[in-house]
């Protein structure tokens, strides 16, 4: 039987705020005793100590929140742990609560104050900053904004592929700015990792996926002319045209990146047609490809796009249009 105490109703608030997860020291502050902490903790008992300090207020196993969450308050020394002053979620968790493809929740990366001497636990792993960043709740657990996330990911991960896949895939996800991720990456030191530093010279550039990133090491490798990346069409009167992924100015000519996934409905199908349609009726010729044939038969691509290029210099001269570099 568990026995009531004049503290479970201030638990019960806490369970609900914090995903059934409380720190220790929040317990107290509750006014439950440690030893009844303990006993309630202890094999067959209702609660679970998750991590040194961390209570799990319920019997059955965390769900992926919850672990994230728990390793927050692992961190945190306040007890707003929620408030995001003292530990918070960031790396490649905090970009799977963002909803960036490729990520996992398998780890859990926190960032505390430089000071802290606590140690890595389990899945925890602790960055120490004296870089302090803004903080959101992302479904109930403290974050640093995708483009510190990013960063911080990008410092760690040892993986090529996966610091360039997940960084532009954080750009095309959340919508930030490829010079705020250049900053960051500056402000972080990832760009120790080379890596990181390959990602870089792609964002400068203009890519804003791992297709068009793979796209422009084809064109590099085959010495093509460079294109202009993501940049805007307008019409001669100013309207917009489109906004294609690589596009050679000298000589009308397009890539187009498609995605399978984009292309699985068919009002995205038609979307896809029509803005080739508009291209075309400018004077612009577009060649489509998928990820796909960009990683496996980049021979193919090349081939393409010098074809192209070489039929436009016939042209007498190239579309009528206004062209804005992607920034």
């Amino acid at each position: 039987m568990l026995r009531t105490t004049a503290a479970d109703p201030a638990i019960a608030r806490l369970a609900r705020a914090q995903q059934r997860l409380a720190t220790s020291r929040q317990l107290r502050a509750t006014g439950l005793a440690p030893s009844t902490t303990a006993h309630r903790c202890a094999p067959n008992g209702p609660w679970q100590r998750l991590l040194p300090g961390v209570v799990l207020l319920q019997t059955g196993a965390p769900d992926p929140r919850q672990r994230l969450l728990a390793a927050v308050l692992y961190g945190a020394t306040d007890l707003n742990a929620l408030s995001g002053t003292t530990a918070v979620l960031t790396g490649e968790s905090a970009l799977a609560l963002y909803g960036v493809p490729g990520t996992t929740t398998n780890r859990a990366a926190v960032l505390v104050p430089a000071t802290r001497g606590l140690r890595n636990r389990r899945y925890v792993h602790l960055h120490r900053t004296s870089r302090w960043p803004p903080t959101l709740l992302v479904d109930g657990i403290p974050c640093v904004r995708p483009v510190r996330a990013a960063a911080d990911f990008a410092a760690h991960e040892r993986s090529p592929d996966r610091v360039r896949a997940i960084l532009t895939a954080t750009v095309q996800k959340t919508s930030c700015h490829p010079e705020d991720l250049r900053a960051e990456l500056h402000a972080s030191r990832a760009l120790r990792n080379p890596a990181a530093r390959t990602v870089l010279d792609d964002l400068r550039a203009g890519t804003q996926s791992m297709a068009e990133a793979q796209a422009r090491d084809t064109l590099l490798r085959a010495s093509l002319p460079h294109p202009l990346w993501n940049p805007t069409l307008l019409t001669p009167k100013g309207t917009f045209l489109a906004r294609p992924d690589a596009y050679w100015p000298h000589a009308g000519v397009a890539l187009e990146v498609d995605s399978e996934e984009y292309h699985l409905g068919i009002t995205e199908y038609r979307t896809t047609l029509r803005r080739r349609l508009c291209l075309e009726a400018h004077g612009v010729d577009v060649i489509s490809a998928v990820p796909a044939l960009i990683r496996d038969h980049p021979q193919e691509l090349v081939a393409a796009i010098t074809t192209k290029l070489h039929q436009s210099k016939s042209r007498p001269h190239p579309p009528d249009l206004i062209i804005r570099p992607y920034l």
